[in-house]
């Protein structure tokens, strides 16, 4: 009985030494919240965590990750990255903290476009005039067997928007899309029709912290900044589960 008394004990001393050193680091975390966003009122600081080194944090802006000192007082700008494996733990974290449901995205405001049997599907913000959207559009053509939902997001002009307006109002928008996109042929229709669907994009796109055109979601939420190449969005395509 007395055997058992002191296991009980023990195990009772490190769940207690365990729960102390988290209430520890959740004060650490909570202070330095609040100091940097005192600091930093222009932002909105999401969350603060533990880095993989000693002493530096991880402070997740939504857009942005950047790194700081327990005090609040150093900021690191720029991005971690392993140096045994490459890669490149700053992206792979915000990619994680930005994670969306796919099934919530509203795709009946997007332009879809299927080619194959469509199995793999990825959702993108593009703005017609932009250059790295035309990159990815490009990159589209060569795959097979995904299903692409495009949300115009017009950010770079007012032309964006006109365009943007004039695809979504053709009588088939993803032949419109791709002949904008693929063969510089401007969208004919007036673009006088509901375009509602693109202003509800902009405050989609905004409520995501999408802050750059493209931007790519795989169906698992995963968000792929800029126009990812053909053998980087195939590699993240097959490992979406």
């Amino acid at each position: 009985m007395k055997k058992r008394i002191r296991i009980a004990a023990l195990a009772l001393a490190v769940a207690t030494i365990g729960l102390g050193c988290s209430a520890q680091a959740d004060q650490t975390t909570d202070k330095l919240k609040s100091t940097l966003q005192s600091r930093l009122s222009e932002a909105t600081i999401k969350s603060v965590s533990k880095s993989p080194i000693d002493g530096l944090y991880e402070v997740n802006l939504g857009s942005q990750i950047i790194y700081s000192d327990a005090s609040g007082d150093y900021l690191i700008l720029g991005d971690m990255v392993d140096a045994k494996t490459r890669k490149n733990l700053t992206e792979a974290h915000l990619s994680d903290a930005n994670r969306i449901n796919f099934a919530s995205l509203p795709l009946a405001n997007a332009v879809k476009v299927v080619k194959g049997n469509g199995s793999r599907k990825i959702a993108v913000f593009s703005d017609p005039n932009c250059p790295y959207c035309k990159q990815l559009e490009t990159t589209l053509k060569s795959m097979d067997n995904i299903t692409v939902y495009t949300f115009l997001y017009p950010v770079l002009s007012p032309d964006s928007a006109a365009k943007s307006k004039s695809i979504w109002c053709s009588a088939d928008r993803a032949k419109a899309w791709e002949a904008w996109m693929q063969d510089h042929r401007a969208p004919t229709a007036p673009g006088t029709c509901d375009t509602a669907a693109i202003d509800k994009n902009l405050a989609l796109g905004q409520s995501m912290n999408v802050n750059g055109t493209p931007t790519v979601f795989l169906a698992d939420g995963r968000r792929l900044p800029g126009a990812v190449p053909a053998d980087e969005l195939d590699k993240a395509l097959s490992s979406v589960r």
